[in-house]
């Protein structure tokens, strides 16, 4: 063997060696979780169990950060923009990689090319929802009443499922109803049990305790099929007679564009695992989550996939986009 032929394999074995502790080492400090809805959302409330499960399998601290506004632009934003070291986690929805593009003509951030897909969790269909004071027992009759008050009726929303829903709702049952928007969905929560506005689309996990308070009824869920997540209401493409109505928002984590496929594989490795447990399945089941988990390849696809179907749902909802 000839001597550059010996140095060249010893830079080979140095460069490999050097490259293996980087990758054994992570983490090697605490890691964060970012969701971009407040405390007490169906969000908040996944990123917390994530983080859980991360803190026990990696023996390192995983801290939780809120930053809710902005329909989940400002937690996008801050994590585009954080290091792609896999210290930085988003636990986002098709509100920030799905809708939001077609919702604002102009956003800080690129839904695909700014972030890493690390895996999916699964979807959230959601329900219609009234005050339960209010003398609305059915879809049926909450659209006669929106029509009975001309546009004194209203719909709440505090993200962007909420949002389309509602606003395709509105549209295609030629309803004239004011909307109100909310930083997240608890807000929208409190003044719809205050009487403030009429209806909303809200995630199962936010509103059972409300539901099953009393506080709140549940008129019909989002999806065109029925779902054993909530088998005792009727789709709301049945009983307004709105065949192809289907929404259910999807979930998934993400990072910032540029993490190294082993941290990514170690994490979406943890995140298979974590899905598989029957615990963890039954716990998303009660907060109306049914479990889907993917490879980063398989979410990286089903975002760009979601993109176009989102637009589509915008458009059909007859929504402008905000400046």
């Amino acid at each position: 063997m000839t001597w550059y032929k010996v140095l060249l394999s010893l830079l080979i074995g140095l460069l490999a060696t050097s490259a293996k502790p980087q990758n054994l080492d992570w983490p090697s400090k605490g890691l964060r979780v970012v969701t971009a809805f407040a405390a007490g959302s169906a969000s908040d409330i996944l990123a917390r169990m994530v983080a859980e499960d991360l803190q026990n399998a990696f023996k390192q601290p995983v801290l939780v950060e809120n930053k809710p506004g902005a329909s989940g632009i400002i937690a996008a934003d801050y994590v585009a923009k954080s290091a792609p070291d896999g210290y930085t986690l988003f636990l986002t929805t098709n509100t920030v990689n799905s809708a939001n593009p077609y919702l604002f003509k102009k956003l800080p951030y690129d839904p695909i090319k700014d972030f890493t897909a690390i895996g999916r969790i699964g979807f959230a269909p959601f329900v219609l929802a009234v005050n339960n004071s209010l003398q609305v027992k059915s879809v049926e009759e909450l659209i006669a009443f929106c029509k009975k008050k001309e546009n004194q009726a209203s719909y709440a929303y505090g993200n962007s499922t909420g949002q389309i829903a509602g606003a395709a709702f509105s549209n295609l049952t030629h309803m004239d109803v004011s909307v109100v928007a909310y930083k997240s969905t608890p807000q929208a929560l409190t003044d719809l049990m205050g009487g403030q506005v009429t209806f909303l689309f809200v995630d199962l996990a936010s509103s059972r305790p409300h539901v099953n308070s009393g506080r709140v009824r549940a008129l019909a869920i989002s999806t065109e099929q029925k779902t054993s997540l909530a088998a005792d209401l009727p789709t709301v493409a049945n009983a307004a007679h709105l065949p192809g109505f289907d929404l259910a928002a999807w979930i998934g984590i993400i990072g910032p564009s540029g993490i190294p496929a082993p941290i990514v594989n170690k994490l979406n490795e943890r995140l298979v695992q974590f899905l598989s447990r029957k615990d963890i399945v039954e716990k998303l089941s009660l907060q109306g989550i049914e479990a889907s988990p993917s490879t980063a390849a398989e979410l990286d696809e089903y975002m760009k996939k979601q993109l176009d179907i989102w637009g589509k749902k915008v458009r059909d909802a007859g929504i402008v986009p905000e400046v």
